[in-house]
């Protein structure tokens, strides 16, 4: 069976500097992604297509476009069309040929791109009408309770349409029932509860989609943590045991946030720095 992966852009971002890179001071972060004039840096929302033979398995939804105009300019949506559905139009893709959604967690970022686009006086709806939808039980009861500091978040209705809609998957170990085999999930709990970090195995080595553990580039080095991180010394310690057996089965990382970089090979320097090496704008139909 042939499994290849593809990069697939959602709406856009610019979020505050300072919040994306926690207690890492201006002058070191500005180096890296350069700010506006509002100290705000663009950020991808990107997702992974993985067409595993007749299967279509969509990882992550990106942020889609399903606030109001007020909410989608508070938080930095760039586009005002719902950029994910043209990417897979792009790719020859409907929405309703995808079999699988997998969330690593429901913050909206994440997973409002599984709603369809906000229209006035019309109530929410998910975007994808045969998928299966896949989050890890951690991540599911947060979003259903959540703490106040994260409230904001979530979206309510789309938990409550995931529920109603009798295609979800809650997962408690490594692997799926909806996935099958060649996929495998780590768990991380230093962003959020119960954050699934799936691994695609492929032929020159696995693939990690790095989700809000590693978010880009920058985020590799092991100090660098988001102000939005719950535990951030937690996180730091997660990603070195990840990065550490990644790097022994010459694994690869994709990013969902990084504005620039799709996917790039884990390497580690002479003072055990981990980066990466071997580094992809966009990925397109991988599969070796």
């Amino acid at each position: 069976m042939t499994r290849t992966l593809s990069s697939v852009l959602g709406n856009s971002q610019r979020l505050d500097g300072g919040a994306m890179f926690g207690n890492a001071p201006k002058a070191l972060w500005s180096r890296w992604i350069e700010p506006d004039e509002d100290n705000r840096i663009p950020l991808a929302c990107r997702c992974l297509l993985v067409r595993d033979g007749q299967r279509l398995v969509l990882l992550e939804t990106g942020i889609g476009v399903f606030f109001e105009p007020p909410l989608r300019a508070r938080y930095g949506v760039v586009e005002p069309e719902h950029v994910l559905l043209a990417s897979l139009a792009a790719l020859g893709v409907a929405p309703e040929q995808i079999d699988a959604v997998v969330f690593s967690h429901l913050h909206f970022d994440h997973a409002g791109g599984a709603l369809g686009p906000w229209a006035q006086g019309a109530p929410l709806s998910l975007a994808f009408p045969r998928a299966r939808f896949v989050v890890g039980a951690q991540a599911w009861e947060r979003a259903q309770a959540p703490h106040a500091r994260d409230r904001a978040s979530f979206i309510p209705e789309l938990g409550r349409l995931l529920a109603d809609s009798g295609r979800l998957e809650v997962v408690e170990g490594e692997t799926s029932e909806v996935l099958g085999g060649g996929f495998r999930f780590h768990r991380s709990a230093g962003h959020t509860p119960g954050l699934l970090l799936t691994e695609i195995e492929m032929p020159a080595g696995p693939v990690v989609f790095a989700a809000d553990l590693i978010p880009g580039r920058a985020w590799v080095h092991l100090p660098i943590t988001m102000g939005y991180d719950r535990y951030p010394e937690l996180l730091i310690d997660e990603k070195d045991a990840l990065l550490t057996e990644l790097l022994a089965r010459s694994g690869r990382l994709f990013f969902t946030h990084d504005p620039l970089v799709a996917m790039g090979k884990l390497a580690r320097d002479g003072k055990g720095k981990f980066h990466t090496t071997d580094e992809l704008a966009e990925v397109r139909e991988l599969a070796h």
